[in-house]
């Protein structure tokens, strides 16, 4: 009974003897959400997204790093996690007419298409998370909801190009000081300095999977609530992505489909990594409710 997560009912604290029966009430739940075919849905809009949002991020943080330089960390970050000829193929989307004059009507109609095209993968993930949360729809004013929504997924756009931001800048830090120090110290102490690297990418995407488990939803989920959940979210995604980037490099499941193969490969890669997403939010609704983290 010591390891049984308490009932709705308790009024009880988290223990850690809690954890497997929490993680098995979640798997039960997110089972019943048909993970995999809601894993296709956000998979299918982020190809669709995926050149306009890295278009606004190579803008935004381009403002401040040189374009060639966050392009070419961009290539290293997604190199690791698909693949180089993957990521080259993706960063191709964006280059070739990116730098040609256009009318300024035609540089406006741009803009809104490439807004309305980056924020429709947070737009989708906000109603998986709606749903994993159970809210109902309201559509008093549908045109009205919908825009929040979208304003809602460009801020996200915007935490997501600032943590980028930070993180290029920490690790290009990081990079340049044990590149120094490797030649006067042990690789003990440079071995840390990757290590210190990690842990910062681990911080950044806690803080980005805490933010849309609290503000995606339609609905006011305490910091309580998400911390927890966010957590276990943060350390699943940075297992799964070394799990996915050994399988890629092992299998190239691309290597089958010729031209499409980098399509392929991002829409696998971003439909296993929603699973986890989806687990990690389903893990915040049980946790919530299991100690009885209601609003405020």
């Amino acid at each position: 009974m010591k390891n049984k997560a308490p009932t709705t009912h308790e009024n009880v604290t988290f223990k850690l003897t809690h954890l497997p029966s929490l993680l098995v009430n979640t798997y039960k739940s997110w089972i019943a959400k048909e993970p995999f075919k809601l894993g296709a849905v956000v998979a299918y809009y982020a190809i669709l997204s995926l050149p306009a949002l890295l278009i606004i991020i190579l803008n935004l943080v381009g403002t401040i790093w040189e374009r060639e330089l966050v392009r070419g960390e961009l290539h290293a970050e997604m190199s690791s996690a698909l693949g180089a000829d993957t990521a080259t193929a993706i960063l191709n989307m964006i280059v070739e007419k990116g730098d040609q004059p256009t009318s300024i009507f035609a540089t406006l109609l741009g803009i809104g298409v490439l807004l309305y095209g980056a924020t429709g993968v947070f737009y989708q993930l906000q109603n998986v998370l709606d749903e994993i949360w159970e809210i109902e729809p309201n559509y008093s004013n549908e045109f009205i909801s919908t825009l929040i929504g979208r304003a809602k997924s460009f801020g996200f756009i915007l935490i997501f190009g600032f943590l980028l931001l930070i993180s290029f800048a920490l690790t290009a830090l990081l990079t340049a000081f044990a590149n120094r120090i490797s030649s006067l110290f042990s690789s003990e102490i440079v071995g840390l300095a990757y290590l210190t690297d990690i842990l910062i990418s681990l911080v950044f995407i806690y803080i980005l999977f805490a933010a849309m488990f609290k503000y995606l939803p339609s609905k006011h989920i305490r910091w309580k609530a998400v911390r927890v959940g966010a957590a276990l979210t943060a350390f699943l995604f940075i297992l799964g992505k070394y799990v996915l980037s050994y399988y890629f490099g092992k299998t190239e499941p691309g290597s089958t489909y010729g031209a499409a193969g980098s399509i392929i490969i991002v829409m696998l890669w971003t439909s296993y990594s929603s699973l986890i997403l989806f687990y990690g939010a389903q893990f915040t609704k049980i946790y919530s409710d299991n100690y009885l983290i209601t609003d405020s």
